[in-house]
């Protein structure tokens, strides 16, 4: 603990010098993690087979291009982020300067999960580090190559008061969030994000809550089919399941299911194969508990695919369910695994009133050929952000913002919504002394006029706003 409080101590003396404020000296931070990134780019892909069993393709593009290319966007950019901004004076201030200024919040706590351990730990970091930040990483103890590989990174990057990752399990992770920093984000479980807004509730720090959710899968008549089971079962099965954006069921038309059905068992087993224990690119569940969990879940009467796991090697199957109801064990919890329960649902309104009766969840996808549909169901739903005819992709551009609302999350990143998170928009507004006209300033007295003056100015306002 004291080591600890000696650490964030460190931190923000060093904040409160100023060391963080150039923007030249965040350029070059940044640059140094991407050097060191391209340097440990074979390590990174080695890890996370040996964490998770994912395939080094895998790796490459969900962690290094994606991390790659954030860095070099942020770096692009950062000037013009972090430059001040003039702002529209309102009249009532005439004559005046109006001006934003981006300020780092400070010392900030980033508890990154094991799914994708380099991209959700070192992602946040850019944003934090592109603001001015100083920040304490903990990444999760279930994937231990990947924490002591990142331990690594950033100690040979980044100096301890500017940059520490601390290694360790819940203890460690609760032990930090007894002190007190400006900033705290965090990806992970609702059940843990609660625990984390209690904590950060005591100093009265912000929070980013990157959570998850059962996300939805629409597929109605009108839609493309072959081209839905294939990106379905692609976003399903990448990583075994365990994206926090994953489809997590599926709802179809009555009409469409039994097609949809064997299509998305075709899909399946063109990505892996028959049995998917013996392709190289398939990945395995990252401990015991995880993949105890996702056998619970199973109901043989209702499987119509895979269903088969192993234990010993964390082995588990591409998987398809029907006829489950929404009340079954498998439809009460985000499944974060390779099984995808199919329900029929009548009409695109009954979708959308079944989806509105759970949680909001972090992602939701549907597969159409009717724009329409697509309007309707992204005014009705609440959700974080989706895609229409695909799946995940809505994490490849990030001019949009990352993030969830209610039960998946608060709060977004990526691009310059990172730096936002991670940023105080500081407000000026600069008077001249040339004029200082009395008129403001009591006697209030004979100045019934300056009322109806006023009243006008902002009525003219509204008009022109309007």
């Amino acid at each position: 603990m004291d080591a600890l409080k000696q650490l964030v101590e460190r931190q923000r003396v060093w904040f409160l010098t100023g060391h963080t404020l150039p923007v030249e000296g965040r350029i070059a931070a940044l640059g140094r993690l991407r050097t060191a990134i391209v340097r440990h780019h074979a390590a990174i892909e080695a890890v996370m087979k040996a964490d998770l069993g994912r395939c080094r393709m895998e790796s490459f593009l969900s962690e290094t291009v994606l991390l790659l290319d954030s860095l070099d966007k942020a770096v692009s950019h950062v000037r013009r982020w972090a430059a001040p901004r003039r702002v529209k004076p309102s009249l009532l201030n005439f004559p005046s300067c109006d001006r934003l200024l981006p300020e780092p919040r400070g010392v900030s706590l980033i508890l990154s999960p094991w799914n994708y351990p380099f991209l959700l730990s070192l992602g946040p970091l850019i944003a934090a580090v592109s603001a001015g930040n100083c920040a304490v990483l903990k990444p999760s103890e279930c994937a231990p190559g990947a924490s002591g590989l990142l331990a690594d990174l950033v100690g040979e990057t980044f100096a301890p008061e500017h940059v520490a990752l601390v290694q360790g399990g819940p203890d460690t992770a609760a032990a930090l969030l007894q002190q007190r920093f400006d900033h705290i984000f965090f990806t992970g479980s609702a059940r843990v994000g609660r625990l984390v807004m209690q904590a950060a509730a005591q100093h009265l720090t912000p929070v980013t809550l990157e959570l998850g959710g059962k996300s939805p899968c629409i597929v109605t008549e009108s839609a493309d089919l072959a081209i839905a089971a294939r990106r379905i079962a692609w976003g399903k099965l990448f990583n075994a399941g365990q994206t926090c954006v994953a489809p997590d069921y599926v709802l179809v038309a009555p009409s469409k299911e039994a097609e949809l059905l064997d299509r998305l068992a075709s899909s399946m087993k063109a990505l892996y194969g028959a049995d998917a224990r013996n392709s190289p690119d398939y990945a395995r569940i990252i401990n015991d508990r995880h993949h105890a969990r996702l056998a619970s879940l199973l109901e043989l009467d209702n499987l119509f695919l895979g269903g088969e796991h192993d234990a010993k090697t964390r082995y588990f199957s591409p998987t398809i369910m029907r006829g489950v109801s929404w009340n079954a064990p498998v439809m009460r919890e985000e499944i974060f695994g390779p099984i995808l329960p199919v329900l029929t649902c009548p009409s695109l309104d009954e979708a959308v009133k079944c989806i509105n009766a759970q949680e909001k969840p972090l992602a939701l996808y549907l597969f159409t050929s009717n724009p329409k549909d697509a309007e309707y169901v992204w005014s009705r739903c609440h959700f974080g952000g989706g895609c229409v005819n695909d799946t995940l992709s809505q994490l490849l551009n990030d001019r949009l913002p990352f993030g969830g609302v209610g039960g998946s999350g608060m709060g977004h990143y990526h691009g310059q919504w990172g730096f936002a998170t991670f940023s105080h928009y500081k407000s000026q507004v600069r008077r001249s002394t040339w004029m200082d006209l009395p008129l403001r300033y009591p006697p209030y007295a004979g100045k019934a006029w300056m009322r109806r003056l006023l009243e006008r100015l902002v009525s003219c306002v509204r008009h022109e706003r309007g």
